[in-house]
C-alpha cells in the first residue's frame, strides 16, 4: 500500500469538510474600551452581556457588546473578580478573590454594590460561582484541609457554608480561578442536583457534591489528566446530561495538548482522551448543543462537532472564558487587555 497516496486522498475528502466546519465559527473583536484582564464572564441574553476583571472592573453591554458601561466598584479597586453571574441587565453577583472572600450584588446595572458575603479566615481563596436559577454555589480552594462551599437559594442575596460536609482536599491539590466555570451542576433539581468540581495542581480530580449538604466521601473521581505540578491539572467542566467534558493542562505551556481534555459519555463513570485533542492548555469548555462543544485557552479557540472526540481551531487568539446567552444564540469569549469576543453560533 502506497500510504502518501493514501494520506493524500484523504486530505482531498476530509480537508473540505473541515474547512467548511471553520467557516461556520467566525470570532469578531469587540472594542471593549479598556485593556483590563477578564476572566468573569455571564450573558443572560443575546444582547446583555457582563464581564468582570481585575483592579475591581465590572462591564456592562445592553445592545450585544456595541457598547460598554464600566464600573470600578469603590473599596476593590486593588482586587479581582474572577466571577460574575447576570441574572438580567440589572443584577448581577461578582467574587471577590483572596482574603477577605468577598461577594457582592448590584439590582441597578452595576451602579451600586452591596457586599453580601465575607470570610475573612485566612487563606480563603474564592474560585468560581455557579447558578441554576436562583439557586446557587460558591467553591474555594482548602482552608484546614478542606474545600471551602457555600450555597445560595435566593439569587446570591444570602449564602450559607456547607458546614461540616466540605470535600477533603489531598496535599497540593486546589481549584483554578481560571474562567470561573470549575464549578458545574449536573443532574436533577434541587433535591438530587450534584455540583461537579474539578481540581488540579498535585492532584487532579472531581469532586461530586449534593446541594443538601450530605456526605460525599464516596463521590470522588482521581482523573486521568495532566498533573503533579502547581500550574497543572483540570479547569473547566460542562456537561449536556450525561455527556460530561473536562478541559485543561498546564497553562504555564499553552501549546501543550497533553493530558488537557477529558470525555464522559456515561456521567462520570468513565472517561476517555480524544483522538484530536484541543491545541494546547485549556482554561473553560462549554456544550453548544448535545453534540457541539466550544473550548478556550492562552493560545486559541476549539470546537468539536462529535461531543468532544475531535477537535479543530477556529481562531489562535486567545481568550480565558466563553458562554453563550442563557437566552439566545451569541457566544462571548473574555480575555486579557480588555478583550471581548463574539460569535453567532450556526448549528448548521
Amino acid at each position: 500500500m502506497n500510504l502518501s497516496k493514501t494520506y493524500a486522498f484523504l486530505a482531498v475528502i476530509l480537508l473540505p469538510a473541515l474547512v467548511k466546519s471553520q467557516q461556520k465559527y467566525t470570532v469578531s473583536l469587540l472594542d471593549s474600551g479598556r485593556s483590563v484582564s477578564l476572566r468573569g464572564l455571564s450573558a443572560p441574553s443575546d444582547a446583555v452581556v457582563w464581564v468582570s476583571g481585575n483592579h475591581g472592573n465590572v462591564a456592562r453591554s445592553v445592545d450585544g457588546g456595541q457598547h460598554f458601561e464600566w464600573f470600578q466598584v469603590a473599596g476593590f479597586e486593588e482586587r479581582d473578580f474572577r466571577d460574575i453571574e447576570a441574572f438580567d441587565a440589572d443584577t448581577a453577583v461578582i467574587m471577590a478573590i483572596a482574603e477577605p472572600a468577598q461577594i457582592l450584588r448590584t439590582t441597578d446595572g452595576g451602579k451600586h454594590w452591596k457586599i453580601v458575603f465575607t470570610d475573612s479566615t485566612k487563606g480563603m481563596f474564592l474560585d468560581a460561582m455557579s447558578f441554576w436559577g436562583k439557586y446557587g454555589t460558591v467553591v474555594g480552594d482548602p482552608v484546614n484541609g478542606r474545600f471551602f462551599i457555600a450555597h445560595t437559594t435566593d439569587g446570591g442575596l444570602t449564602w450559607n457554608p456547607m458546614h461540616p460536609y466540605m470535600p477533603e482536599a489531598e496535599n497540593g491539590e486546589a481549584c483554578f480561578a481560571s474562567s470561573g466555570t470549575n464549578l458545574h451542576p449536573l443532574k436533577g433539581n434541587l433535591r438530587t442536583t450534584f455540583l461537579g468540581m474539578v481540581t488540579g495542581g498535585l492532584s487532579s480530580r472531581l469532586h461530586l457534591i449534593p446541594f443538601d449538604g450530605t456526605k460525599m466521601a464516596e463521590l470522588t473521581t482521581r482523573l486521568p489528566m495532566l498533573q503533579g505540578k502547581e500550574s497543572t491539572g483540570a479547569n473547566s467542566l460542562t456537561a449536556w446530561k450525561q455527556k460530561w467534558l473536562i478541559v485543561g493542562g498546564d497553562f504555564t505551556q499553552p501549546e501543550n495538548m497533553e493530558g488537557n481534555c477529558l470525555i464522559s459519555t456515561n456521567g462520570g463513570k468513565n472517561w476517555q482522551k480524544p483522538g484530536t485533542p484541543p491545541n494546547g492548555y485549556r482554561s473553560c469548555v462549554l456544550y453548544l448543543d448535545k453534540n457541539r462543544a466550544i473550548t478556550c485557552g492562552l493560545n486559541g479557540i476549539d470546537v468539536s462537532e462529535d461531543e468532544g472526540f475531535h477537535w479543530f481551531s477556529i481562531s489562535t487568539r486567545g481568550f480565558h472564558v466563553v458562554q453563550k446567552a442563557k437566552m439566545g444564540n451569541i457566544v462571548y469569549f473574555a480575555g486579557a487587555k480588555g478583550q471581548i469576543g463574539k460569535m453567532l453560533d450556526i448549528k448548521n
